[in-house]
């Protein structure tokens, strides 16, 4: 399985409406690309120092998957959108051995 993390932090003067545009573009993605496993995202409740303004984590089965998707034409759309509104994304992917276990799963749980 592949992990991809994206974090955003957005221009001065995003707002509220360019934020829900962001969400509502997001939440179309798994029922249009299928490579798309798992596709969670929101807005930072945190607010330090460090913290980045928006966050994605998704899952692929396989690098294949993954690269399918970062070609494909909505992502494409919602990409240009990102870079409209943010100064700084950064992004992570790793691979895991996904084992089911019961209760949460912990970094130590998935190797």
């Amino acid at each position: 399985m592949i992990q991809h993390i994206v974090l955003m932090k957005f221009k001065p003067g995003v707002g509220p409406e360019e934020i829900s545009s962001l969400e509502n573009s997001m939440d179309t993605l798994p029922d249009a690309i299928v490579e798309i496993q798992s596709y969670e995202f929101g807005k930072d409740i945190v607010g330090s120092e460090r913290s980045y303004d928006f966050g994605l984590v998704s899952l692929f089965a396989n690098l294949e998957a993954l690269k399918r998707y970062q070609v494909h034409p909505e992502h494409l759309e919602l990409l240009e959108m990102i870079k409209k509104i943010c100064d700084s994304i950064v992004t992570v992917d790793f691979e895991y051995d996904y084992k089911p276990a019961d209760g949460p799963l912990r970094g130590a749980d998935l190797f």
